[in-house]
């Protein structure tokens, strides 16, 4: 589900006044405007918008994560039903149908909500429902990695790194700017949300963020060759599994 103009919904805790848009008052005119609701440019409308939509949750007997703050559930006889949202898309998913469809209720009466269907898209994961499970998959985003990295016409690998490979703090030449670095090896972290297989490989470059080298970056560029050759890796979760 979609959220229309998500920080139009905060309500403000504070009292704050703007100028007047153009045309509103005469222009010798020094009245200033008392906002009700909080706008988009606001470094409040963030903080109020999620308050409201977790208030709101709250109030339907949801509750919420310790672990994540974005995540919210509710247990019933029937099943449980799990809510995530990120700024203003929200993920529904559970196993009492008949909880989900009041939910979805509650939040279209409480915000200008959009119903996008079953979940095919959500920062960078593609979901493709099976007859027998789901597919989870993150061949876009690898494909913008490997544009990021100006590797696009790179040849393909199948291994992250050697066998019994050491790296060292002091391995070659500082980078003069590690900012491109970090962002590499910050993608390339999310990348193993569905890439397990280069989890290890990733961790150890992850070691030398505040101070990394070229051979560091030279090996950071190998795993970006290694998704080029498997973007067709994906995880599958079986539509029946049981838990103990």
């Amino acid at each position: 589900m979609d959220v229309k103009n998500a920080f139009l919904h905060g309500d403000l805790k504070e009292e704050i006044f703007m100028s007047p848009p153009p045309g509103l008052f005469p222009s010798s005119s020094v009245e200033v405007c008392r906002l009700k609701r909080s706008l988009y440019g606001l470094k409040q409308a963030p903080r109020a918008w999620f308050e409201k939509f977790r208030t709101t949750l709250l109030d339907f007997t949801f509750t919420q994560s310790q672990y994540d703050s974005s995540l919210f559930f509710r247990k019933t006889t029937l099943g449980i039903v799990i809510l995530l949202v990120y700024v203003d898309d929200i993920v529904i998913t559970g196993s009492d149908l008949q909880l989900i469809e009041q939910l979805q209720q509650r939040l279209k009466s409480s915000f200008h909500m959009k119903d996008l269907g079953p979940l095919q898209y959500f920062l960078g994961l593609e979901v493709h429902h099976c007859p027998n499970g789901t597919l989870l998959h993150q061949h876009k985003y690898t494909q913008e990695l490997l544009s990021l990295a100006g590797l696009q016409d790179g040849n393909s690998v199948l291994t992250p790194m050697e066998v019994n490979l050491k790296l060292r703090q002091a391995d070659g030449d500082p980078l003069s700017d590690p900012s491109m670095y970090r962002q590499l090896v910050g993608s390339l972290n999310y990348l193993t949300i569905t890439r397990p297989d280069i989890s290890f490989a990733v961790q150890q470059v992850s070691q030398f963020m505040q101070a990394p080298c070229q051979t560091h970056l030279a090996l950071s560029v190998v795993f970006f060759d290694i998704s080029k050759g498997h973007l067709v890796a994906a995880c599958f979760f079986p539509q029946r599994i049981l838990y103990s």
